[in-house]
């Protein structure tokens, strides 16, 4: 089966190698320039190259030098416009073509963010970023934009500003001058890199700003380098929140799954409208700006963008259908590493937290069951985004989970995980690709005893299952939830008792990180919705009303919000929007989407037209693909 998301002919034809040449303006926010095709044959006779494009502006196409006819088709909502470029004479099986494309990008490209230096931390330059993933490739670039395709690349791009992508650089330096000692913001410099590793079209991506480099301490024994890119007004913070971990959860991970593949492992802290927690772009993982907490206990989402250069980066999805291969198999082996590094109660811990985001996401997908699914079937055409949440990450690494537990734990599971990583390994595969070989590793490392232990599996109903609930709950260690978990039943039990009376102090959670207050207001959130007053003395006694860690002030909003028709409740919205748009104060929207969207529902349940006041006053300051998506939601309340 082709995969559904994209026009092209990549079976017939394909992709092995891209050479971009883009010019960066900044006063007209397009991104110009040309991208050139290798082009292989994989069948005879082939008439035509089809790629994928959104939002691009043609201008001319060169096949082997000469100049072509193209034709640009009628727009998909979804899939954009199929460029479709003939070729006589017609190919032969394994013979190579050049096709030059040259083309702008234009204020409808999905992919791209241009920010006015008002919305930057330093706020005397613009910045710009990408995000591609799912199928947001096609809207930087004429592409075959399909992870079952992996490419390598190689760009020069010429800018005011430096420039990063997700490549090797080749000149100039990372640890040198910035911007080549020119003019930062006046002067043209050439950047230049190369990705020699193939990598799936998602993971093309460009940044570009006023960004400072500060290296990691190199860790003994291994040959990549990472380091972290920010604005110079944030670089100390990233640089304290980010080094201490990153290299040795790195080099843990070699020890547990094999070599890290692409040389570098950099990551960029992105201004406020980056729409996810992170983005695992090779050789440069996206980072959203919640996660400098100052204390470091949100550090995992390093932890899970690093584990995607083996799990997503390296073993890659074939299509949307199998995209938990990449999130479950990235979100089981980054609590894997806590265990190593740190216990097994802090594997559980995550777990824990995971738990109620899953059920939240299976509840939201009440109406479209086939989401609530592992493996979904898109059809032709079909919003990979409409499917986004929680879903593939949690019920996929439970998935695993569970199979580690049933083939009898961690002895036997590990060694299964690196054969797996050396089998798939810069391949794009199903899932029942994945299966297969599950079944053929343990028959001969295990034999009928295995065998049988995978036969007692319910896969339909893994794969398949719809519903609030997963098919088989695993175990889990609880141990570091259980002070969070007393403290919500005691403010569950307080509900009769006069505000004035209760016996509860900061002292309860001075010793709390952030994580086991989260794991508090989630618990306390599972309870019938507690009496206005006593939200409101919560939120001011422990200080998570107006915390600046995003993920705990997400979770109080949760609690507060639950009974939408309470007498405080629309105080409550209006503290929440005026939150996550910046209006608070701040001037710094909440674009990740795992905190705009979830608010916005809240809030629009307690008062639509209010929410939607609050999005149209901020929406040009979200990401397309979180407007896009924000809009969804407040249609369909």
């Amino acid at each position: 089966m082709p995969d559904p998301t994209t026009q092209s002919n990549y079976l017939q034809v394909c992709t092995t190698n891209v050479d971009f040449n883009w010019i960066l303006d900044f006063g007209n926010q397009i991104v110009e320039g040309s991208a050139t095709h290798t082009i292989l044959a994989r069948e005879a006779d082939v008439s035509e190259v089809i790629f994928d494009t959104s939002g691009l502006e043609i201008s001319k196409v060169l096949v082997e030098e000469t100049e072509a006819e193209f034709s640009l088709g009628t727009k998909h909502e979804v899939m954009g416009s199929a460029l479709k470029v003939p070729l006589s004479p017609r190919t032969q099986i394994g013979s190579t073509i050049k096709i030059t494309i040259f083309y702008r990008t234009t204020r409808d490209s999905t992919a791209l963010q241009w920010l006015a230096k008002e919305q930057t931390q330093g706020k005397q330059f613009s910045y710009l970023f990408s995000q591609c993933q799912p199928i947001y490739a096609r809207a930087l670039a004429p592409l075959q934009d399909t992870p079952s395709l992996k490419i390598t690349y190689t760009a020069r791009v010429a800018s005011v500003l430096p420039v990063l992508l997700s490549a090797i650089r080749v000149s100039p330096p990372s640890e040198g001058s910035p911007h080549d000692g020119r003019v930062i913001g006046k002067d043209v410099v050439s950047y230049v890199y190369e990705q020699r590793v193939g990598i799936p079209s998602y993971l093309i991506a460009i940044a570009s700003g006023n960004l400072r480099y500060k290296p990691f301490p190199a860790i003994e024994g291994r040959s990549w380098k990472s380091g972290v890119w920010a604005e110079p007004e944030l670089l100390d913070a990233c640089y304290w929140e980010f080094s201490e971990d990153t290299g040795r959860f790195l080099a843990k991970e070699e020890d547990i799954v094999g070599p890290y593949k692409f040389g570098v492992y950099d990551v960029l802290v992105l201004p406020p409208s980056f729409p996810y927690g992170g983005m695992e772009n090779a050789c440069l993982s996206f980072l959203t700006p919640t996660l400098l907490a100052g204390d470091r206990t949100l550090v995992d989402v390093v932890v899970h963008e690093l584990t995607h250069s083996w799990f997503g980066n390296g073993i890659t999805h074939t299509e949307a259908t199998h995209f938990w291969l990449n999130e479950g198999w990235t979100t089981y082996v980054e609590r894997l590493l806590q265990q190593f590094l740190h216990s097994s109660a802090e594997r559980g811990f995550q777990y824990v937290i995971g738990s109620s985001a899953l059920k939240e996401a299976l509840n939201q997908y009440a109406d479209r069951p086939k989401y609530q699914r592992l493996v979904v079937d898109f059809g032709p055409g079909d919003d990979p985004d409409d499917a986004y949440s929680s879903i593939p990450y949690e019920k996929g690494s439970n998935f695993l989970l569970y199979l580690e537990q049933t083939l009898g734990g961690l002895d036997v599971f590990l060694p299964y995980i690196r054969d797996y990583v050396e089998t798939f390994q810069g391949k794009s595969i199903t899932t029942w690709d994945w299966k297969s070989h599950l079944y053929a590793y343990f028959e001969r490392h295990g034999g009928q005893e295995k065998l049988s232990a995978l036969n007692s599996v319910d896969w339909d109903a893994w794969f398949y299952g719809e519903g609030p609930r997963l098919p088989v709950e695993p175990s889990y260690d609880t141990t570091l939830a259980e002070s969070s978990y007393g403290l919500a039943a005691r403010w569950d039990a307080s509900r009769s008792v006069a505000v004035t009376k209760l016996d509860f102090a900061p002292s309860d959670v001075e010793n709390y990180n952030s994580n086991q207050k989260i794991v508090f207001l989630e618990r306390l959130a599972t309870y019938e919705a507690l009496p206005p007053t006593h939200i409101q003395q919560l939120g001011a006694l422990y200080g998570v009303a107006t915390s600046p860690n995003a993920e705990v002030r997400l979770r109080f909003y949760n609690v507060a919000l639950k009974d939408p028709k309470s007498s405080t409740a629309s105080d409550f919205a209006n503290h929440a929007l005026k939150w996550v748009t910046g209006r608070d104060g701040t001037g710094v929207i909440k674009g990740r989407m795992k905190f705009c969207r979830p608010t916005f529902r809240a809030a629009s349940k307690v008062d639509p037209a209010l929410a939607k006041e609050f999005f149209m006053h901020s929406k040009e300051e979200f990401h397309p693909i979180a407007r896009k998506l924000i809009e969804k939601d407040l249609a369909s309340a």
